[in-house]
């Protein structure tokens, strides 16, 4: 029996229930989750989070990629560091596009999977 998971973003399927995805799914739902989380929106956990959403209408620059590097390694070894482990975190500055790419490996599975973020 496949294990299956809540999907996220939150939503109903055809059937009026709650949509479900796989385990693999669901740990690139963490992933993505956690990137874009504000430190200090969730109550509970204030320094989850690695607040990629606010950079949206911020200046691009060499040291601004640098310096989100540096956070979102350490948000992802502290916050999904039992799920997934990160072979390869990239953040450049090109012009005014911030490039993200996450390379992980699934702990459970062992899949290596690739999230790029324009």
């Amino acid at each position: 029996m496949t294990a299956v998971e809540i999907d996220f973003p939150f939503h109903v399927d055809a059937t009026g229930r709650a949509a479900t995805t796989t385990r693999d799914d669901h740990v690139a739902d963490l992933v993505h989750q956690l990137l874009f989380t504000e430190p200090g929106e969730r109550v509970n956990r204030p320094t989850f989070g690695g607040g990629l959403r606010k950079l949206v209408f911020e200046g691009n620059s060499p040291e601004l990629a640098a310096a989100l590097q540096f956070t979102l390694q350490a948000a992802l070894a502290q916050w999904l560091g039992d799920v997934v482990d990160v072979e390869d975190l990239g953040v450049a500055s090109q012009d005014v596009t911030l490039q993200v790419v996450v390379r992980y490996r699934v702990r459970r599975t062992g899949e290596v999977r690739t999230l790029e973020l324009p």
